[in-house]
């Protein structure tokens, strides 16, 4: 499987938005996570960037993965980018 990295950026009050969707946010990364999909995922100190890690067969499933993402879905993230990624270490 190849390997690929995600940064986004997320709304403005992204903390007091997230709260109606964090739940099911949460459940799903799990469920990633639990299927060797995600292998990191989280906000910068400062709440305004996502970083994420993926192994998947292709990068259309890491943007699948990302774009059914409650926060995607409900604008808590609001752009994206995914990078195939070459792990040296």
């Amino acid at each position: 499987m190849a390997k690929f990295v995600m940064w986004g950026s997320y709304c403005e009050n992204a903390l007091e938005k997230r709260t109606p969707y964090r739940a099911d946010h949460l459940a799903g990364l799990t469920e990633q996570k639990d299927k060797g999909l995600l292998t990191a995922l989280g906000p910068t100190t400062d709440n305004s960037k996502v970083f994420g890690t993926y192994e998947a067969d292709d990068e259309a499933t890491v943007r699948q993965l990302v774009e059914n993402d409650p926060y995607w879905l409900n604008g808590i993230w609001t752009e994206y980018k995914v990078y195939e990624w070459n792990q040296v270490f």
